[in-house]
C-alpha cells in the first residue's frame, strides 16, 4: 500500500514539476516576442509618423497660404536681442534682417560676418530654405555659430517667414496644392490666394529693434 502511494505521489509531483517548466517556458517566450514588431506593417495608417520619427510636414507653400503676419511679427519680437529688422538697420549679434526673403544666403546687406558654413549654402533664402533654416540651423549648415536650435513647429516657422517677406522683401508667395490648401484651412475652405502676404498696417512703422540681451528660447534665430 505504502509503495503504490509512494509511486502515485511521486508521478504526481513530476507531472506538477514538469507542468510549471512549460508555463514558465512558454511565458518567457511569448514575453520576449511581444516587443518585435511585424517586418510589415498589414496597412498604412494615416497621420502616422514617418521613419525619422516624426509627424510628415505640409509642405512649406500650403503652410504660407494660411500663415498669420501678426504672430510672425509677435514671434520675431523675442528675436530683437540679436537681430533688428528695420531698413537700415544696424548689425547685432545677428545679422539685420531686412528684405532677407531673397537675399543670398551669407550675404546679407549690412557687412555681417557670416560663417564660412553658411556662406559655402549659395543660393538665396527662398521659402523652402528659410523653412528648412528656421526648423534647424544646424542640421541645414553644419558649422553655423547660430546656437538657436530652432522652430519645431511648422505653423510657427510658417508665420514668421511670412513676416519677415512683409519687410522688405514682399515676394509673391509660393502657390500651394489645391488640395493641401483645402486641407489646411479652418473648416477646410481653401484661403484666398495671397491673404498672408499683407503685413498689418503697423509692421513697417513699428519694426523691433535690436536688445542686448541674450535670446530667449522660442526666438527665431539668426542667419549666421
Amino acid at each position: 500500500m505504502d509503495d503504490r502511494f509512494n509511486t502515485i505521489a511521486g508521478w504526481a509531483l513530476f507531472s506538477g514539476v514538469v507542468g510549471l517548466g512549460l508555463t514558465i517556458g512558454s511565458s518567457m517566450y511569448f514575453q520576449a516576442d511581444k516587443h518585435h514588431a511585424p517586418a510589415t506593417a498589414g496597412y498604412a495608417v494615416a497621420g502616422a509618423e514617418d521613419e525619422s520619427g516624426g509627424a510628415k510636414e505640409a509642405p512649406i507653400a500650403t503652410l504660407l497660404a494660411t500663415a498669420d503676419v501678426a504672430k510672425g511679427e509677435s514671434t520675431f519680437a523675442k528675436c530683437t536681442s540679436c537681430h533688428t529688422i528695420n531698413a537700415g538697420g544696424a548689425n547685432g549679434i545677428g545679422p539685420n534682417l531686412h528684405g532677407v526673403v531673397g537675399e543670398g544666403i551669407g550675404q546679407g546687406a549690412g557687412g555681417f560676418a557670416f560663417s564660412d558654413a553658411l556662406k559655402s549654402k549659395g543660393g538665396t533664402w527662398d521659402f523652402d530654405k528659410l523653412n528648412e533654416w528656421l526648423k534647424s540651423p544646424k542640421a541645414y549648415a553644419p558649422g553655423t555659430k547660430m546656437t538657436f536650435a530652432g522652430l519645431s513647429k511648422p505653423e510657427d516657422r510658417a508665420n514668421i517667414i511670412a513676416y519677415l517677406n512683409s519687410q522688405g522683401s514682399n515676394l509673391p508667395l509660393p502657390k500651394a496644392d489645391a488640395g493641401s490648401a483645402a486641407a489646411a484651412a479652418p473648416g477646410g475652405d481653401a484661403p484666398a490666394p495671397g491673404n498672408a502676404a499683407a503685413a498689418p498696417a503697423a509692421a513697417a512703422s513699428n519694426a523691433p529693434t535690436a536688445a542686448g540681451s541674450t535670446a530667449p528660447s522660442g526666438a527665431a534665430p539668426a542667419a549666421q
